[in-house]
């Protein structure tokens, strides 16, 4: 790499310092730390009294990013959650994806929609895949960590223990670029809600329903529910949606009325982790779908 080429990545990182973002050197060209681990670590300068990982060792300091970046052509990793930051990240499809997969930024458009909002102005940067990622400052009142696909599955998000690639940084040849410079905005409130996580209860989830003499359809609801809440990241939607298309015949015939089945699905959802908007508009469509297409009982 050019002198010229170290310089401006040195200048980015500097860049990144003057908006008050901390930052750490990542591998030239690639994403993962350029520092030693744990099992290498020398327990000198800032691992003197213990291994400091790259989310403690990530700086704001001009005089060590200048030693830093003048000691190599390093890309440059901002650690969002000393930064008091929040930033989605709007992927592109994975390969082995179908070709009707919609990418994140299409994903999110459509989540802003259906939950009744506008897409948020903000710090914008294209990713060297294509995708976007999104920059908010972090709310005081909750320390929010990262998610992984729990807004929907191609938009994740890096907080406390994530950190992002900033601009000017370039991977497989491909360079992050600033899309839109606007000042970084506050993480809207419908976000926040979102991503808050869920306290899981600590005994097995208890339903309140009223008794119609129908033991089947009182039995299913109390059966999919409590498998619904003790699902672990990665299935929880595919079985929210599968456990209430297998109750919502008995709200077609009616032994349960639809509110009482949406309000225990959305706690036992909201119960394995998954953000209430989510919940939401995972049951109605499954409802909607399901009570349109059910049989009459007699042909089951």
């Amino acid at each position: 790499m050019t002198h010229e080429a170290r310089s401006a990545l040195l200048s980015a990182a500097l860049d990144a310092v003057a908006r008050g973002w901390a930052v750490f050197p990542l591998r030239p060209g690639d994403k993962p730390p350029a520092l030693h681990g744990e099992t290498s670590c020398p327990r000198t300068g800032d691992c003197t009294t213990g291994h400091r990982k790259w989310e403690q060792r990530a700086t704001t300091d001009p005089d060590r990013i200048h030693r830093a970046w003048s000691a190599g052509r390093f890309n440059i990793g901002i650690a969002t959650g000393p930064s008091g930051l929040v930033v989605v990240d709007l992927d592109m499809p994975k390969p082995n994806s179908s070709a009707d997969t919609p990418c994140g930024v299409t994903t999110f458009k459509a989540l802003c929609e259906r939950t009744g909002h506008a897409v948020p102005t903000t710090y914008r940067v294209r990713t060297a895949s294509g995708g976007e990622h999104l920059y908010f400052t972090a709310p005081d009142s909750i320390r929010l960590g990262n998610t992984a696909g729990s807004l929907a599955p191609p938009i994740d998000t890096r907080a406390w223990g994530g950190y992002v690639v900033a601009p000017g940084s370039t991977v497989n040849g491909r360079t992050y670029d600033v899309l839109d410079p606007a000042p970084v905005a506050p993480l809207p409130g419908w976000l926040l809600d979102a991503l808050k996580p869920v306290e899981r209860p600590t005994g097995p989830l208890k339903l309140s329903l009223p008794k119609r003499g129908n033991r089947a359809a009182e039995t299913a609801l109390e059966r999919e529910t409590t498998l619904v809440a003790g699902t672990t990241e990665g299935g929880r939607e595919a079985q929210l949606f599968e456990s209430a298309r297998k109750v919502a015949r008995f709200v077609g015939w009616g032994d349960l009325t639809r509110h009482e089945v949406e309000e225990a699905f959305q706690r036992a959802g909201e119960a394995a982790g998954l953000p209430a908007s989510q919940c939401r508009s995972t049951l109605r469509s499954v409802l909607n779908w399901s009570l349109r297409t059910c049989r009459p009982r007699e042909t089951t």
